[in-house]
């Protein structure tokens, strides 16, 4: 396992789900696979919460520097995707962050 993990927080209107979900796993998540530094990568869907609403969808990234996610490689298999033009649009939460082992 990696010493850093990037979180993809998100959420898409319920009618925009399958489609959402069907991008994602066929094209992003291929473009991004590819790139160096991007170890692997799990999704998860948000079964309860006992907080304020939370975002539906979390992706966990692992990745071999806290740089990966802003580099322009990523940038540009983001581009590639179409993700800003065909998901972004839609995303009604979006966060991010960057986590670092400490063991």
């Amino acid at each position: 396992m990696s010493d850093y993990v990037y979180l993809a927080q998100l959420s898409v209107p319920e009618e925009f789900d399958r489609r959402f979900n069907d991008f994602y796993d066929n094209r992003y998540l291929p473009q991004l696979l590819k790139l160096p530094g991007v170890r692997a990568v799990s999704r998860y869907r948000l079964e309860w919460t006992d907080g304020e609403k939370a975002p539906e969808y979390l992706a966990i990234y692992e990745v071999d520097s806290p740089d990966v996610p802003k580099s322009p490689a990523w940038l540009e298999a983001s581009v590639r995707s179409g993700w800003a033009e065909t998901i972004r649009p839609h995303l009604s939460v979006r966060r991010h962050a960057m986590f670092r082992r400490l063991r």
